[in-house]
């Protein structure tokens, strides 16, 4: 009997152990599940962090080259929404709504350049007033202040960018390789020292190549062929352009008659445009 007693304690003992170790590994697995999952979720949330992060980044990023370019007035907040981007129309915005931005400091300070303004405008009638005087840039900023509408800003701001200082920039140093816009202002330059060309071409033994930072070089060859006091008159107008013109090489040829012959090989330059580079991020789990 005691025996008996003896057997049937172990076996409940047994059975309660079995039920122990059951509650523990299903205790075990639960909790392994648990951490797991949490690890997920926290690894989850992170890389969601990063990703609306960079984001945020992005746009701050783009609403200050919007804003500090002055292509949109400044917006309500600290970035630009949807809706005042859709609204934003460069051509009918005024200088009194962008005061401090690129585009301001240009039509007020650069197109006002007196010494720039100095070039002769004489090419373009369009520049002159119904008087047939050339504006000043008085009479141009006061065109564009006065202009309404996206039709007459733009068409004022066309006006200030051929007729005031601004319109230099692409005569000094022009946004595309053009050889005939080059030896037109090479001729230009030949005809104000009253002599006619012999020759004048593209090209030569000079190759055309990238000076760095979007900078190019464009040759060209020239031959003047008449006495001492023009040839001097002819490299002075070229020493005094607004565009540069590198003479890299020269042969003079004497006469006796007090003409020389001077064959020119030079470089002009002219740069690339100028664009906003945009870059792409990778965000990952890992944070690389």
């Amino acid at each position: 009997m005691a025996k008996e007693i003896a057997i049937g304690k172990r076996a409940k003992i047994s059975k309660a152990q079995q039920h122990m170790l059951l509650a523990v590994l299903g205790t075990s697995i639960l909790l392994g599940a648990a951490i797991s999952l949490g690890s997920h979720f926290a690894q989850q949330i992170s890389f969601n962090t990063k990703v609306i992060m960079a984001a945020e980044e992005s746009i701050a990023n783009y609403s200050n080259v919007i804003k500090s370019t002055g292509v949109c007035k400044s917006p309500n907040g600290s970035v630009y929404s949807d809706d005042e981007l859709t609204k934003c129309d460069p051509a009918s915005i005024e200088i009194s709504q962008i005061p401090g931005t690129l585009r301001a400091n240009i039509l007020e300070n650069l197109a006002a350049n007196e010494a720039l303004n100095s070039v002769p405008r004489e090419d373009n009638a369009d520049c002159t007033d119904p008087s047939g005087k050339s504006y000043t840039y008085k009479e141009l900023l006061k065109i564009y202040q006065d202009a309404r509408g996206a039709s007459e800003l733009q068409a004022a701001s066309n006006l200030i960018k051929s007729c005031s200082a601004l319109r230099i920039i692409p005569d000094a140093l022009p946004s595309f390789k053009n050889e005939e816009a080059l030896l037109a202002s090479l001729n230009k330059l030949f005809i104000i020292s009253d002599w006619e060309p012999e020759s004048i071409a593209p090209g030569g033994t000079i190759e055309d190549a990238e000076i760095g930072q979007n900078l190019n070089a464009i040759s060209v060859n020239f031959t003047v062929d008449a006495n001492t006091g023009t040839a001097k008159k002819v490299l002075d107008s070229i020493e005094r352009s607004i565009r540069e013109f590198d003479i890299k090489r020269i042969n003079i040829e004497w006469a006796n008659d007090d003409g020389l012959t001077l064959q020119t090989q030079a470089s002009a330059y002219y740069m690339d445009e100028s664009h906003i580079a945009e870059g792409t991020k990778t965000i990952t789990k890992e944070g690389k």
